[in-house]
């Protein structure tokens, strides 16, 4: 379970379910970028208030499950995260840079969704964990 982010005047325990597909949904997320990928997070999560609880990938999309604090909106976060996973992958790994034609990483847009600390969070996270294994079948219930 998420712990409680305990500040000087608050107290918090904010959690999203966040996806991002590749720009022009290209297949990009091997085994090597998912590694990649995955090392970048653990940086940003040093840098920055944002605790990656789970990544997921599938050929053409990734599912974040994040846990951050209340200064912090959802759209800054996912600017924090597109930002620097896309400069540094295009860094690290030319060749992704070549299969998108040199432009760019991520799509426009993004899904967000709030999780329930207590209900659907366990949900969420084994179905962001079990992303690109054909076999699962757990389905995140939003509502």
């Amino acid at each position: 379970m998420s712990e409680l982010i305990r500040k000087q005047y608050d107290v918090s325990i904010l959690l999203y379910h966040i996806v991002c597909p590749a720009k022009y949904r290209k297949a990009i997320f091997t085994k090597d970028v998912d590694e990649k990928l995955k090392e970048i997070c653990e940086v940003i999560a040093l840098r920055y208030e944002i605790e990656f609880l789970e990544i997921g990938t599938d050929d053409d999309h990734v599912h974040f499950f994040v846990q951050s604090v209340p200064m912090y909106s959802p759209k800054k976060i996912m600017q924090i995260i597109k930002s620097i996973t896309a400069r540094e992958i295009f860094k690290q790994m030319p060749e992704v840079k070549k299969q998108l034609w040199g432009g760019q990483f991520w799509s426009d847009g993004y899904f967000v969704s709030t999780v329930g600390a207590h209900s659907s969070e366990e949900v969420i996270r084994q179905y962001v964990k079990n992303q690109g294994v054909s076999q699962v079948t757990i389905q995140p219930r939003l509502f």
